[in-house]
């Protein structure tokens, strides 16, 4: 056998004097604190996530300006202004019932206002050169 065989022992370096090493465990104990005991205070903090509420402003606005049956879209926008100062006051059920009522109404206005749009296509289409050939031919009003 080789006669600088030293045996290997986990958790010491090799190439340290023995009383190196307890000085340095030492060291590093009072640097990173004692052995925690298992009676140590724990201290929970929760802290609550914004919860992202969509306000639909743009998409009022833009049913305001485009689609508007019954005014859906101006009630709609009035909602959306109503949940941003609900929501600057904290009141953030209260803004939840304007936002969702805001959507409900812009929904409501894009619905109805894609069907008046259909509406409206086919009387021009259909039924209007039809009631203007009819009027041709009787030859006026």
């Amino acid at each position: 056998m080789n006669s600088n065989f030293q045996p290997f022992v986990p958790g010491t370096r090799t190439g340290l004097s023995p009383s190196n090493e307890v000085l340095k465990e030492e060291h590093e104990v009072s640097v990173l604190g004692g052995p925690q005991s298992s009676m140590a205070a724990t201290t929970v903090v929760n802290i609550q996530a914004d919860t992202v509420v969509p306000d639909h402003i743009v998409w009022s606005l833009f049913n305001t300006l485009f689609f508007n049956p019954c005014c859906l879209g101006f009630v709609a926008f009035a909602y959306s202004v109503k949940f941003r100062d609900r929501k600057m006051v904290g009141d953030m059920i209260g803004a939840q019932n304007y936002a969702s009522t805001a959507k409900c109404l812009n929904i409501w206005a894009v619905v109805l206002g894609i069907v008046i749009t259909i509406r409206l296509t086919v009387l021009l289409v259909l039924v209007f050169p039809g009631v203007i050939h009819a009027v041709m031919q009787n030859g006026g009003f």
